[in-house]
């Protein structure tokens, strides 16, 4: 089946341009907090001190000796950039300035009691402002070349923005490459699973959301991996147990061609019902994954309907006073029980087998210990492997398909349980089932 590719805009595209976006209207932000709280009250307080000492100068040329005029103008253009004159400005009507100009004329016309208007005028290649003052009966004029304002917020901004821009493309590209990049890789590993391959662990790392679902994947690539283990081992296992009452059932068909007997025909029933139980548990396995309804169960009854199911005295019930009920799979927890229980029968020899129940916690424990020869403690781990036996002659006198705890094994981790072999002090095996009280 082909998989059609997504259309639309990619997740890094996406978030880049999101990001590039909040940095855009956060630097917008800052920009205008800057030029009303910091450049606007300081462009006025320059203005009006402008505005002060062109009103003073004009003032101070009006009071000061015709001889010593020309010493004050030259230390005024010398300190301060400002030129008196007596001709006075062209008048430019509709002539337009920019924002802290405009401030300077309202400065000046605050202070002069009337209306004032900057006049432009071009002077050896450089750009300077004039204004018409009133000084001692006449009229002066009073300039300043452009360079003396220096402040070009306009551009200033603009500048600002464009590098603000720039920085907030390439920062949005690289948080987003660096966000996306790990579901990059969980979307090739994804891709492998739907592919039927085994899928790679991936490294839990990074932000703690994409490192949670990296853990996650892991988790579902380590039970893919084992689930593909098990169909291997499953297959191999049938394919093997089978083969052997097969070839009996063959060798009895051609015997009983020559000369039928009831033994004969006994035996390959034997070897059905060996079949038949074989497939049983195999299905068993198979449908150790199904979803169940959890339901409150009564385990004290529980083990005691399993007990009873046995021959007399061969299963004796240890169960608490306190109340031993516990929400579950019921059917679930049925199987389980049944294949550790049925082991413990099986092996336990003369000795009756005991069913525990016990609190612990925020646990119910239910154990099925016996007196049977145990398990080695290397093997342990391993009979809980499909088809694993520790009794290794494969014969269904001396022990059964290897399936039982298998079994138990897939439930407990289907429900959330935990399940536990260990060797009993002065001999057989104890088997505990832990399931979360609520």
């Amino acid at each position: 089946m082909r998989v059609r590719k997504a259309e639309g805009t990619s997740l890094a595209r996406h978030i880049a341009l999101l990001l590039a976006l909040v940095f855009v209207v956060f630097e917008l932000m800052v920009a205008a907090a800057v030029a009303l709280l910091l450049m606007a009250p300081m462009a006025r307080r320059a203005a009006e001190d402008l505005a002060g000492l062109v009103v003073l100068s004009a003032q101070t040329w009006s009071e000061l000796p015709p001889a010593t005029r020309p010493d004050f103008e030259q230390e005024l253009a010398r300190t301060h950039l400002l030129v008196l004159r007596a001709e006075p400005p062209r008048i430019g009507v509709h002539e337009t300035h920019g924002l802290y100009l405009r401030i300077l004329e309202t400065a000046l016309s605050e202070r002069t009691g009337r209306l004032e208007h900057l006049s432009r005028e071009t002077v050896d290649g450089e750009t300077w402002y004039w204004i018409a003052l009133p000084s001692g009966g006449t009229t002066i004029a009073v300039g300043f070349p452009e360079s003396r304002v220096g402040a070009q917020p306009f551009r200033t901004l603009l500048v600002s923005m464009s590098i603000g821009l720039i920085l907030a493309l390439l920062s949005a590209a690289w948080l987003a490459r660096r966000t996306v990049r790990p579901l990059a890789r969980l979307e090739q590993a994804v891709a492998d699973v739907g592919r039927g391959g085994v899928p790679e662990l991936l490294p839990e790392t990074g932000p703690r959301e994409l490192a949670n679902l990296a853990r996650r994947f892991n988790e579902m690539a380590r039970q893919v991996r084992e689930l593909l283990a098990a169909r291997t081992i499953l297959l191999a296992g049938v394919s093997h147990d089978l083969r052997t009452p097969l070839a009996r059932m063959r060798l009895a068909l051609a015997l009983l061609a020559e000369q039928p007997t009831p033994a004969r025909i006994a035996r390959l029933e034997s070897d059905i019902e060996e079949m038949d139980r074989l497939i049983g548990k195999v299905l068993d396995l198979a449908r150790g994954l199904e979803s169940e309804p959890i339901t409150e169960t009564d385990l004290a009854a529980l083990l005691s309907e399993l007990a009873g199911g046995a021959s007399a005295g061969a299963v004796r019930c240890v169960l608490p006073a306190l109340p031993l009920r516990v929400h579950t799979a019921p059917l679930a927890l049925r199987r389980a029980l049944g294949n550790l229980l049925g082991n413990a029968l099986r092996y336990g020899g003369d000795q009756p087998v005991e069913l525990v129940a016990e609190r612990d916690g925020t646990r119910f424990r239910i154990g099925v210990l016996d007196r049977g020869p145990g398990i080695p403690a290397e093997q342990i781990e391993a009979v809980f492997q499909p088809f694993h036996r520790v009794e290794a002659s494969r014969s269904p006198i001396t022990g059964g398909a290897g399936l039982g705890l298998a079994i138990v094994r897939q439930l407990a981790d289907a429900n959330g349980w935990e399940v536990e072999l260990r060797n009993r002090d002065g001999g057989g095996l104890e088997a505990w089932l832990s399931l979360p009280v609520d």
